[in-house]
């Protein structure tokens, strides 16, 4: 079995204006200061890293990781890039904050922008050494996951076909520069479960840069078994967020209960070990599947301060590393048995 590495941080949730967390020298000397080892830069944070210079040039690409104060980066998180490259267009208008104003109102340029980019951030991973690009797959039927009217028959079928469609010219490109893509099974995403991951994967023709991030938070609050979907998946996981979760449903309100404030929602996301998730099945179960990347905090909790959660992160990732057994507790017991000895404790 081998290692799991860590601990390290998403930087996402921590970025503001003001030092240490306006620019990458400075957070990561923060990130180093709590004890943990390698960041996870968001690819779309030009505050941290400008991704088409990053996709030309490798020397850019040293100098950024002069910048770290010594950490890794193990990956760059490229979900805003891939939640623009499907977007069903109901969501038009709310995910056109999320692109540069001049593209804003044009859901093809759009479009066209989050697939360059995504191929940029390609580029930049194999120039920064990576081998895993975690992602959104985006959405063109998160509006009809739950329908009424029912679907007509063939659109789950066409979706994916068209998903997989909108997805192989980043395919190729992570094919042609031996990087990973690790999507994030993500309600809000066409890609959240087992399920629809599989659906892809067969409508991609089972390319095999098809991969999956594990964030067991999102299973929790689908009431999904995120242990058994471990021993189903361990092969295609290349990437971990370590994010908790919990969900206490009401009299009132259940699995959609989406309308209520983050706090009073049944399902809602708590920083680490403040939640349901069993994160010591969860290593162990990640450890037994040879996953031997990062173990990265993604913060998101809805009662506790960010410092906090960051501060508190690092010891509990740590505290949760496996180091795999390298012999069996009764290898004292044992000794040099030849096939004769072995007939003769059988009887034969």
């Amino acid at each position: 079995m081998k290692k799991i590495k860590g601990p390290a941080i998403l930087l996402a949730q921590f970025l503001s204006d003001k030092k240490p967390f306006n620019n990458l020298q400075d957070i990561t000397a923060w990130a180093k200061a709590l004890g943990y080892e390698g960041v996870q830069i968001p690819a779309n944070e030009k505050s941290l890293i400008d991704i088409d210079l990053a996709a030309e040039s490798k020397n850019y690409c040293d100098e950024l990781k002069g910048k770290c104060n010594g950490l890794a980066i193990t990956e760059l998180s490229s979900h805003i890039f891939g939640q623009l490259v499907a977007v069903h267009p109901s969501y038009d208008d709310l995910f056109d904050s999320f692109t540069e104003p001049p593209l804003r109102g044009n859901p093809k340029v759009r479009q066209k922008w989050a697939v360059e980019k995504m191929i940029n951030a390609i580029k930049a991973s194999a120039n920064l050494g990576l081998s895993v690009l975690p992602s959104f797959s985006g959405a063109l039927m998160w509006p009809l996951m739950y329908p009424w009217p029912q679907r007509p028959a063939g659109l789950v079928e066409e979706g994916f076909k068209a998903l997989a469609g909108l997805w192989k010219p980043i395919l190729d490109a992570a094919d042609e520069y031996n990087v990973d893509l690790a999507f994030e099974l993500h309600p809000g995403e066409d890609l959240h479960d087992g399920t629809s991951f599989e659906m892809f994967l067969g409508a991609a023709g089972g390319h095999p840069r098809i991969n999956i991030l594990y964030d067991p938070s999102h299973f929790v609050l689908q009431c999904l078994d995120y242990i058994r979907f471990i021993e189903i998946y361990g092969e295609k996981i290349k990437a971990f967020h370590v994010k908790d979760a919990e969900f206490n449903p009401s009299g009132k309100q259940g699995v959609y209960g989406g309308y209520s404030s983050w706090q009073n929602r049944a399902g809602r996301f708590r920083s680490l070990g403040d939640g349901q998730v069993d994160f010591k099945r969860v290593f162990t179960a990640l450890t037994e599947a040879g996953y031997d990347s990062w173990a990265v905090l993604e913060w998101e909790c809805c009662i506790k301060d960010s410092t906090q959660g960051a501060e508190e992160g690092a010891p509990f990732i740590r505290s949760m590393l496996i180091e795999p057994a390298t012999k069996a507790f009764d290898d004292f017991a044992g000794g040099s048995v030849d096939n004769k000895t072995i007939q003769k404790v059988l009887g034969l």
